[in-house]
């Protein structure tokens, strides 16, 4: 044993693939040879095929996210991880894109049956696709959190708040939130949600510029009351203010 963990340090790209298809290869091991970055796509596609490594968890998650690892084999292998090891791949700076995403999209999959803790964390600490799809659960306390994981971005949720149909409980949340509430292109998203309160909208309608308001009302489809504010707003700010004469 004594030699093959020689080879699992040696150098030389032909050696490593050999250790990979070495037959006493322990999950240990393994795991040490995947720690390798210069392990070659050849040595990767040994160890998804070593027989006595198929089942271990730790190895197919340390496939997954290695970056030499071929998509024919980490695409394959998401449907065999947790949960949990989905949102680690998710992740990892070093795996691609495309596999990231296909994380994400296996977590979302999922969602149905994962129990409400666990989508609770997930929306703390997911990726942002992952944070913007649990903008849009039906439980307030998950979709408050999302609001706060630090890779959702103003455009995801501008999205959530305007797909259709709209979600009142996030026009609700994203209204009242400190960070979300104060950025342009969300205020005009809450406009045309017509789950935004009454109260919060009127308080947007003063702060939006003429322009922006035009361009709701010209691309909205709002409630008849909504619409009529926005109108009563728009004539007020066309009528000039009487000045009064300073008194002598």
């Amino acid at each position: 044993m004594s030699d093959l963990l020689q080879l699992i340090h040696d150098p030389s790209p032909e050696v490593l693939c050999t250790a990979a298809s070495d037959p006493r290869l322990t999950e240990e091991l393994a795991l040490a040879l995947l720690e390798r970055h210069d392990l070659p796509a050849s040595g990767l596609e040994q160890l998804a095929k070593h027989p006595a490594l198929k089942k271990s968890p730790k190895v197919r998650l340390a496939l997954v996210v290695h970056p030499h690892t071929p998509r024919f084999i980490s695409l394959p292998l998401l449907r065999h991880l947790h949960t949990f090891e989905l949102m680690q791949v998710a992740l990892t700076p070093a795996v691609a894109a495309d596999v990231k995403a296909a994380a994400d999209e296996a977590i979302r999959n999922r969602l149905g049956t994962i129990s409400p803790g666990e989508r609770l964390t997930l929306a703390k600490r997911g990726s942002g696709r992952l944070a913007a799809a649990l903008l849009l659960d039906a439980e307030p306390r998950i979709a408050e959190a999302a609001l706060q994981n630090p890779q959702l971005t103003e455009a995801m949720v501008v999205k959530a708040l305007m797909r259709e149909p709209a979600s009142p409980a996030l026009a609700g949340l994203v209204g009242q939130h400190p960070k979300w509430s104060l950025r342009r292109e969300v205020q005009r998203a809450l406009l045309r949600n017509p789950g935004t309160p009454l109260g919060r909208l009127l308080v947007l309608a003063r702060s939006l510029p003429t322009e922006a308001l035009r361009e709701i009302m010209r691309q909205s489809r709002l409630g008849e009351n909504v619409r009529a504010y926005l109108t009563r707003e728009l004539e007020s700010r066309a009528t000039p203010k009487v000045q009064r004469e300073p008194l002598s």
